[in-house]
């Protein structure tokens, strides 16, 4: 029996998302767990598996089409459907939607059945030949200042997807093109020239941009935020990092030792690792940490999961994935969801210290800036101590201020006597 395929809510409270990409040709068989469609969310891409055994009988929505959760997308069923039952189920919609269609198959000249037709907007290749390019991959061609003709499409029939505009625009430049201006600005960390005479450039914001503005603004506003801070002397810390750096295996970041140290503070004061609910305060038994990555579209917050449980050389492997994932926008929904506190640093950047509004549902966030040789009193004595510089911020319906005291003193006491990191 033909059934309607519909747009999933892959994030929680997302009204909307992009459908990037179809992975299956129309009457191709496929398997449950199977990807049969990708979505772009504001931050990440999501595969969307098949719940069931089924072919996809026809299509509604073209790839690079903006969606509401909830709408037709297609329709399903089993081989063989008859053609009557699925113009019956499209015709009972009202919308009158012609049917997209899709191919797995090789580029040829000529149409073949299940290819992916055109769209307003494709133009010729130079020398010759026609481009095939989603409408998101159009969007991300200008906002990367890509020129589509240098591009070699991964989809069908050669059709350019996002991911191809993107992999193009890492590529180093030809020497030719290292004079030439710069496009965007806002994606690649540089400030966009005005044109001649103009005093200034607008550069509109993408979707990333603009959720991470709504849930800022929404948890400065919503979310009572108090600030404890604090400073720790990191000696040993830097020495224990060197040591383990010394060996083989993974190399191991001052970050990648703040979130194991993280993890056993919440372990010694599991008052913090909460989240808040409107009904209820959330204690949970595993200790999953956010760590806050910058890429060229804005911040993204994939989780480590486990930590207490992951060994030094785990948790710097987990990191090392969650980023280098975050630049290339490949995290998938669920990695970007859950924990009770995020660790934030622009320690690199030789920031002292800095206060961050915290990720909900998450009861805190942690500050992390930049170690610096400082004068430490110490039994009456001074001493040169490399100290690190951290500003708490926590959520006060979750957390009362003595607990979030009583943390960043375990904490403290963690980097101060780095060994217990370690146990």
């Amino acid at each position: 029996m033909a059934e309607l395929l519909r747009m999933p809510e892959v994030a929680a409270n997302t009204e909307e998302a992009i459908l990037e990409s179809w992975n299956v040709g129309v009457n191709v068989p496929y398997k449950a767990g199977d990807p049969i469609v990708t979505v772009e969310t504001e931050k990440a891409v999501v595969e969307v598996a098949a719940e069931r055994d089924g072919v996809l009988l026809r299509l509604l929505v073209e790839a690079g089409t903006t969606v509401e959760v909830g709408a037709p997308i297609a329709v399903w069923g089993v081989p063989d459907e008859p053609a009557a039952a699925v113009d019956d189920l499209v015709a009972s919609l009202g919308t009158g939607a012609p049917p997209v269609t899709v191919s797995s198959g090789p580029a040829t000249e000529e149409p073949v059945a299940g290819a992916v037709a055109p769209v307003p907007g494709e133009s010729a290749r130079a020398g010759g030949g026609r481009l095939f390019a989603s409408p998101l991959a159009r969007r991300r061609a200008r906002e990367l200042d890509v020129d589509l003709d240098s591009v070699t499409g991964s989809g069908p029939r050669g059709r350019i997807r996002r991911s191809d505009v993107e992999a193009a625009a890492a590529r180093p430049a030809r020497q030719e093109e290292v004079a030439a201006p710069v496009g965007n600005g806002a994606l690649d960390g540089t400030r966009p020239a005005p044109a001649a005479g103009a005093r200034y450039v607008d550069v509109p914001n993408t979707r990333m941009r603009t959720a991470i503005a709504r849930r800022l603004t929404e948890s400065k506003r919503d979310t009572p935020h108090f600030y404890v801070r604090g400073s720790a002397r990191v000696d040993a810390l830097l020495t224990l990092r060197q040591q383990i750096n010394a060996g083989q295996g993974v190399r191991v970041s001052i970050n990648d030792l703040l979130v194991k140290a993280i993890a056993a503070a919440h372990s010694g004061v599991p008052a913090m690792n909460v989240q808040w609910n409107d009904t209820s305060v959330r204690h949970f038994s595993d200790v999953d940490i956010a760590v806050a990555v910058a890429t060229d579209g804005g911040l993204v917050t994939p989780v480590i999961r486990g930590v207490q449980s992951l060994s030094m050389s785990g948790v710097a492997t987990a990191t090392k994935d969650l980023i280098a994932r975050a630049k290339e926008r490949s995290l998938r929904q669920d990695e970007l969801e859950g924990g009770s506190i995020t660790i934030t640093n622009l320690g690199m950047y030789g920031t002292e210290d800095f206060a961050a509004i915290i990720n909900p549902p998450q009861a805190a966030i942690l500050a992390i800036g930049a170690v610096r040789q400082d004068a430490v009193v110490e039994d009456g004595a001074v001493d040169v101590a490399s100290v690190l510089r951290l500003t708490l911020a926590v959520d006060h319906r979750a957390v009362d201020g003595a607990a979030a005291a009583e943390w960043l003193r375990e904490f403290v006491d963690v980097l101060e006597h780095p060994l217990r990191i370690l146990l």
